[in-house]
C-alpha cells in the first residue's frame, strides 16, 4: 500500500496506488436546502444514459430521502456499521480507519456487495420524516421531526475505491479532468467495483455482463457545457466546475470559493477515505450529530456560514450562478448589482442580478380592456 495525502482527512492514508493528480479535477456542489426531490435530474440522466437493456435498475443519478431512504438498500448503513472507531480529532483530522486501511486478508478495499433485491426499491422511504407529529404541531412553531433530500451521483473520487479494487485494471481516472471511467472492453464483470464503491455508484448490467457507472457527461464537459443532471435541475441546486488539483484555490473560481475558501459545501462520508469530489451544502434544519456523521467535523461551521450568506457578497454571488447557464463557469466576479460568470476563455456567459426586478401590473389593463385577477 502506498501512502497518499487525503486533504479531507487532514492526514496521509493507505491506498493501493501512488498518488497521481489530474491536471484539474471535476467537482460538483449540491445545495440540499433547495432540493425538492422532483427527480427531474434522475429522469434526465436515465433517459440519456441508462435506457437500454439490462439498465432497468441502474440509476447513475438518484434522489433519496434521508434518514430512511437509500438506493440500493442500506448503501451507507451497512458500511458504517463495519467501519470501526470513526473519530475526528479537535483539529479536524480523522483518527479512524478508512475502507483502504481496514481490509480483510487478500482484499484491497473494505466493502459489501448488495443483493439483487436491494435494487428493487429506488424510492423507499421517500418523504418519511423522523418521529411522529402530534395533531396541530404544525401550527405551534418549530417541531422535532425532520427529513431532507439527498441527490447522489458518482463522486469521481480522488482515490476511487472502484479503481483500487478492479483486478482487470479496467477503471481509470482521466488525466485531463479527473473523471472516473470504466473501460468496458477490459471489464469481465467480476463486480469487485460494485462491492468496493462505498456509495454504490457502480452497477452491474446483467445483460451485457459488464459494469457501468456515471461518465460525468464527458461529451458535454469537452464542449464546455455542464452535465445533464445539472442543467435540468428545476431547483437550481447544482453547479459543476473544476478545481485545480495541484494549485492553491482561486477566489474567482466559484467552486473553490464555496468548497475550499468559505468551506460551506462538504464531502459526503469523508471517513470512507475516497476523497469524493461532489460537495454538499448541509441541510440547516437537521440535528448536528446526524450531519457530523454524514459530512464530517466542519458541518457546524458550514451551516453557520450558509445561514449568514446574505452578509458575504462574494459567496452569495457564487450561489446566484447556480442553474442560470448551461456553460461551465471557470471564473466569476461579484459586481455591484450582478454576479457575472465567465467561461474558460474569459467570455461572459451569465449575468444574474442580486435582486430580481419587481413589476406591479395594474388591476385593469386599459390597453386590452380587461382585468387581471392575479393582482390583489
Amino acid at each position: 500500500m502506498a501512502q497518499v495525502n487525503n486533504s479531507q482527512l487532514k492526514r496521509k492514508m493507505e491506498y493501493p496506488y501512488e498518488e497521481a493528480k489530474p491536471r484539474r479535477q471535476i467537482a460538483y456542489v449540491f445545495d440540499t436546502n433547495k432540493c425538492i426531490a422532483c427527480q427531474t435530474c434522475t429522469v434526465a440522466c436515465k433517459t440519456t444514459w441508462t435506457a437500454g437493456r439490462g439498465e432497468e435498475t441502474i440509476f447513475f443519478n438518484n434522489v433519496e430521502t434521508k434518514p430512511y431512504g437509500g438506493y440500493p438498500l442500506r448503501w451507507d448503513v451497512n458500511l458504517l456499521r463495519e467501519l470501526k472507531n470513526q473519530r475526528w480529532s479537535a483539529d479536524g483530522s480523522y483518527e479512524g480507519s478508512t475502507i483502504f486501511e481496514q481490509t480483510a486478508p487478500g482484499e484491497r478495499v473494505r466493502g459489501w456487495r448488495p443483493a439483487e433485491r436491494d435494487y428493487a426499491y429506488p424510492n423507499i422511504g421517500e418523504d418519511e420524516v423522523v418521529g411522529m407529529l402530534e395533531k396541530g404541531a404544525f401550527f405551534n412553531g418549530m417541531h422535532g421531526s425532520w427529513m431532507f433530500y439527498l441527490a447522489r451521483i458518482c463522486n469521481h473520487c480522488s482515490y476511487p475505491a472502484c479503481l483500487a479494487a478492479c483486478p482487470r485494471k479496467a477503471i481509470y481516472k482521466r488525466e485531463e479532468d479527473g473523471i472516473v471511467l470504466i473501460d468496458q472492453s477490459r471489464c469481465r464483470g467480476y463486480k469487485e467495483c460494485v462491492k468496493a464503491c462505498p456509495y454504490k455508484k457502480t452497477f452491474y448490467n446483467m445483460v451485457t455482463r459488464v459494469s457501468e457507472k456515471c461518465i460525468g457527461c464527458y461529451p458535454l464537459i469537452e464542449k464546455g457545457e455542464q452535465p445533464r443532471c445539472v442543467t435540468t435541475c428545476i431547483g437550481k441546486i447544482r453547479m459543476q466546475g473544476f478545481m485545480e488539483a495541484a494549485k492553491e484555490p482561486r477566489k474567482d473560481n466559484p467552486i473553490d470559493m464555496i468548497v475550499n475558501i468559505r468551506k460551506v459545501a462538504l464531502p459526503l462520508y469523508p471517513q470512507y477515505g475516497t476523497q469524493p469530489n461532489v460537495y454538499y451544502v448541509p441541510p440547516i434544519h437537521v440535528p448536528g450529530d446526524f450531519l457530523l456523521q454524514m459530512f464530517g467535523p466542519s458541518v457546524k461551521q458550514a451551516v453557520e456560514t450558509y445561514r449568514n450568506i446574505h452578509d458575504d457578497r462574494e459567496l452569495l454571488a457564487a450561489f446566484l450562478l447556480f442553474g442560470n447557464t448551461t456553460k461551465i463557469i471557470h471564473s466569476y466576479r461579484a459586481e455591484e448589482h450582478f454576479a457575472v460568470g465567465y467561461n474558460e476563455l474569459g467570455d461572459e456567459v451569465v449575468r444574474v442580478p442580486y435582486t430580481e426586478p419587481v413589476h406591479v401590473r395594474a388591476y385593469y389593463d386599459e390597453k386590452i380592456g380587461t382585468y387581471r385577477h392575479n393582482t390583489p
